[in-house]
């Protein structure tokens, strides 16, 4: 966090934000049908995975009528149509793979696709905020909020694990609720000098990060490293970075010179952005400009709350004036949770794409393997061995990223100081 005058203190609530109370950056209850105008597109996004396996999903698309989206106004509308034409969009482009991937997108789809997209700040392409966060219906409407009672109201080629995937991933934004209202708490705390008020809601915080690694542990329960590895990743593949389509993706009815956008990353949620903000973070040059072009994947009033956290006093500094014990020991677990969920989320990429990965080189070069294998990971794109569906380095740039979080402990800046002491005697 930086400084700002205290005129901001008071303007820093999650309702100003569209942020929910109950479910933070998700959207609660998504809109789960469009207009009867709008059939057309819906009734493809419901089909997406039957027509991809039978090759047939971009005949469908010619077909489409070119819809006008005048009509489409409220917010929850406009997510499901975005979510609905970037569903399509994603299985259009990689039908068949990145052996064959197509270089336009036709009007029928990019036209819509590109004007709900300006009326939502969003890019034109599958984003983390239509699939994660506008994707999910109650099968019943009075059951709890778990996996079990959950569905996808479109999804990708996959079959369970792209409906685990989505869905856990969903769960680990609601285990951040609690960590989510204690940032006003925090700051709040911090204009006041209220030393208390910081402990307490620091505390509030390391325990939602906790519970975020612990709702991540599902994704071993839910989805198959080889299916997510073999099957989904192209799907969540943009054109932006991307080897296979380096000059981006041409949008027919738009604008004749190709646009480049990168796929969906877990770096598009809002979430570890305002930790890394509240407790300070600086990231390297390479992967701070990737996590900061990755903000205009989200929706726009959730970036704003990113931003207006950066521009508040710092908390860090807050607590090294203090030298309050309880308050230094509840930042420091708050930065020890968070990089412990980025050292499990390197444990995760490990599993779900290093070791596919290092198996399907393997698989390419005639290792043996099962029928199963070939076909899934030994079909897997090449392009994607040692990348991210956002275009990054993965695992280079999960490790930079976790020793800056490192780098804001109160306990790593006191040895520093001890080193410079212990250098000058």
């Amino acid at each position: 966090m930086g400084s700002k005058s205290t005129d901001s203190k008071s303007c820093l609530t999650l309702g100003k934000y569209h942020i929910s109370e109950e479910y933070g950056f998700v959207l609660p209850d998504p809109l789960v049908e469009l207009p009867p105008y709008f059939q057309p597109w819906t009734d493809i996004a419901g089909r997406v995975s039957e027509l991809i396996s039978a090759h047939s999903l971009r005949s469908f698309v010619h077909e489409l009528p070119l819809l006008e989206t005048d009509s489409l106004q409220s917010h929850r509308e406009l997510r499901l149509a975005h979510l609905a034409l970037s569903v399509i969009t994603m299985g259009y482009v990689w039908q068949e793979g990145e052996g064959d991937p197509v270089k336009v997108l036709p009007q029928n789809l990019a036209v819509p696709l590109w004007a709900v997209s300006q009326k939502l700040g969003l890019p034109p392409i599958f984003t983390h905020a239509d699939g994660v966060l506008a994707n999910w219906r109650k099968r019943d409407p009075d059951g709890p909020m778990d996996i079990e009672n959950l569905e996808l109201l479109f999804s990708l080629p996959g079959g369970e694990s792209a409906r685990g995937f989505f869905l856990v991933t969903l769960m680990v934004e609601l285990a951040a609720v609690p960590g989510l209202k204690a940032i006003p708490e925090v700051i709040s705390g911090v204009y006041d000098g209220d030393v208390a008020v910081v402990t307490k809601a620091l505390d509030v915080l390391s325990q939602a990060i906790d519970s975020i690694k612990e709702t991540l542990k599902l994704m071993h329960v839910y989805v198959d490293p080889s299916v997510f590895y073999g099957i989904m990743r192209i799907f969540l593949s943009g054109w932006k970075d991307n080897p296979t389509m380096v000059e981006g993706l041409v949008y027919e009815g738009v604008q004749a010179e190709p646009l480049e956008f990168s796929g969906g990353s877990a770096a598009q949620s809002s979430l570890l952005h305002c930790f890394d903000e509240l407790l300070g973070v600086k990231h390297e040059e390479k992967s701070g400009a990737f996590l900061t072009r990755m903000r205009s994947y989200m929706p726009p009033s959730h970036k704003r709350f990113i931003e207006d956290i950066s521009c508040m006093p710092s908390l860090r500094d807050f607590v090294l004036k203090r030298g309050d014990e309880s308050l230094t020991e509840g930042f420091e677990r708050c930065v020890d949770r968070l990089v412990a969920l980025r050292n499990y989320h390197l444990n995760i990429v490990s599993r779900f794409i290093s070791i596919p990965a290092a198996r399907a080189k393997k698989l390419r070069t005639g290792g043996s393997a099962s029928l199963e294998e070939h076909d899934t990971v030994g079909k897997a794109p090449t392009s994607l061995e040692e990348r991210g569906t956002g275009g990054s380095g993965i695992m280079s740039f999960l490790k930079v990223v976790r020793d800056r979080t490192k780098c804001v402990l109160i306990s790593s800046c006191t040895k520093e100081k001890q080193t410079l002491l212990d250098g000058q005697i």
